[in-house]
């Protein structure tokens, strides 16, 4: 098992490495001059010349390329803002709990109600029942974030005065915020539950215990359920990744000083050292949250568990 760890670890180090590269060279590729965008048009040659030595870019592709990888990797450092002159780790770790917070807590609504309602449709399928929360999740899922996000402020906010339309100094003004970014999440694990059910219904070790006459409920609670959990947190782990790496819009309409809204303020100056620290984050973020996936995913099922115990003992022997 700790062979497997430390073989995914080695994966994830060359995937960020990777990921470091192709924003580094995107953004040194791209039209314009940073150094320009900042001044403005009046600046002279003079004024461009020095603020481009303080910003590092006046020299060439390989050697920014080289002494960005050497401080992200081993003196890790993310570089200093050039707009607000501040350590870009250090902003990310003051930003991180908001992000975390916000998409941690969306994620454990999101789940716990679509849970129940994919067991639901499973356990009646081809009902009233499935066919209502299918045509349900569907809607969820054809409606866009940003849109549901515009949509809450108008009704929560400006017409019924329920909740302030930007801002989190008190613990409810952030549920316009979850909620919005919880509905997404519902429709796709409340789907992906559905079918794992109906897929282990079907299986022959359910069928037997159905011939025994075992009751209903404790083959879902002891057979159906357990079994059908390995896809579905698969789909949780790749979830929290997705929601936290695509938060920003969240973020930014409701004026959340998350990462999200740190990377979009970084695109919006052309603040490089900011886009390249957060797209590193979030690489880094979704990797060790596949590898933790991965990881339970493997504690869960006995079959791989089994097959890791084989290969130690067959190795001892």
């Amino acid at each position: 098992m700790w062979r497997y760890v430390l073989k995914r670890l080695a994966w994830m180090v060359v995937t960020t490495i990777g990921v470091a590269f192709i924003i580094f060279t995107i953004l040194y590729f791209t039209p314009g001059d940073p150094a320009e965008y900042m001044l403005g048009s009046t600046a002279t040659d003079a004024e461009l010349t020095n603020l481009r030595i303080k910003m590092g870019i006046d020299q060439p592709y390989l050697q920014q390329l080289g002494t960005f990888l050497v401080n992200s990797f081993i003196r890790f450092d993310w570089g200093t803002s050039w707009v607000y002159n501040v350590s870009v780790m250090k902003e990310l770790g003051n930003r991180l709990p908001y992000t975390v917070f916000l998409n941690l807590i969306s994620i454990v609504l999101s789940t716990s109600l679509a849970i129940p309602l994919g067991i639901t449709c499973a356990k009646h399928q081809g009902k009233w029942q499935d066919y209502g929360i299918i045509a349900f999740c569907m809607v969820l899922c054809s409606v866009p974030g940003f849109w549901l996000a515009l949509e809450c402020v108008l009704l929560f906010s400006l017409k019924l005065g329920w909740f302030p339309a930007y801002g989190i100094s008190k613990a409810w003004w952030w549920v316009l915020p979850i909620l919005t970014s919880m509905i997404g999440g519902i429709a796709g694990t409340a789907r992906q539950t559905r079918s794992a059910v109906l897929e282990t219904i079907r299986a022959d070790f359910v069928t037997t215990a159905r011939a025994k006459g075992v009751s209903e409920k404790r083959i879902m609670q002891k057979h159906v359920f357990p079994n059908a959990l390995m896809p579905i947190i698969t789909m949780l782990g790749s979830g929290l990744a997705n929601v936290v790496c695509g938060s920003a819009i969240t973020e930014q309409l409701f004026s959340i000083p998350g990462v999200g809204r740190y990377l979009l303020d970084g695109i919006t100056y052309r603040d490089y050292p900011i886009i390249r620290g957060c797209v590193l984050f979030f690489a880094i973020f979704a990797a060790v949250v596949m590898l933790l996936t991965d990881l339970v995913y493997a504690w869960v099922d006995p079959r791989i568990k089994a097959q890791y115990s084989g290969k130690s003992m067959g190795k001892r022997g």
